[in-house]
């Protein structure tokens, strides 16, 4: 299981000095919040901000739009040099054309659930996605408790994942203690935030957090 470090906790002031030290740690995706104000209650950054980093960023560059209307936007971030779009299935009233139009534009095509949305809602177009991002927290705010109950859809995606090559990722609340059992799990990439990006040096969180996911703890799961 690889760490996608989430920049929505991080100094942008200091991105420039962060970045090598996640490149140094052998980390290859970086996760993008984009929140627009109407999904989600908060406001985050767009493209420009992301066009700014692409050229301090050799790895891929993953933007998850929490946003009500992500289809008016899609060439705008594939621009601004994201290599994978994640929409929500709850907005996107048709979603086989939206995940063909970010194919289209040259990405990979993500699809991402909220708690509450059933796994089955996407069931038909798992042969055109490339990752499935489950979300263990309601999206838009930080600091909430990861919910346990999501486990059980990733059990169900990691079951119907023979005859697909999706990868699984999750995001929200999760803390290094979680790591293990979702690595055990089958989960591709877990999204960190404030556990990457805090008063420490990022250098030494992701040690730590590395820690975990390579952990003999899985062995006990």
């Amino acid at each position: 299981m690889q760490i996608a470090p989430s920049i929505l906790s991080a100094d942008f002031l200091r991105l420039h000095q962060d970045l090598p030290a996640l490149l140094q740690m052998g980390i290859s995706v970086l996760h993008l919040d984009v929140m627009d104000g109407h999904f989600v209650p908060n406001l985050t950054f767009g493209p420009p901000l992301i066009a700014c980093l692409k050229p301090h960023w050799p790895g891929l560059m993953e933007a998850h739009l929490m946003m009500t209307n992500p289809d008016v936007h899609l060439e705008a971030f594939v621009k601004a040099g994201c290599n994978r779009i994640i929409v929500h299935q709850e907005v996107c009233w048709h979603l086989h054309k939206t995940l063909q139009s970010i194919k289209n534009l040259g990405a990979e095509a993500g699809v991402v659930l909220n708690p509450a949305t059933p796994v089955e809602t996407i069931s038909e177009v798992l042969p055109f996605v490339d990752l499935i991002l489950l979300m263990t927290v309601n999206p838009g705010f930080g600091g909430q408790i990861y919910l346990e109950f999501v486990e059980e859809k990733i059990q169900k995606l990691v079951r119907w994942r023979k005859g697909h090559s999706y990868l699984i990722e999750v995001d929200g609340g999760i803390k290094r203690e979680h790591l293990p059992r979702l690595a055990a799990m089958g989960v591709d990439l877990a999204v960190v935030g404030s556990a990457v990006f805090n008063q420490n040096p990022v250098l030494d969180n992701l040690k730590g957090l590395m820690s975990y996911v390579d952990s003999d703890i899985q062995k006990d799961i």
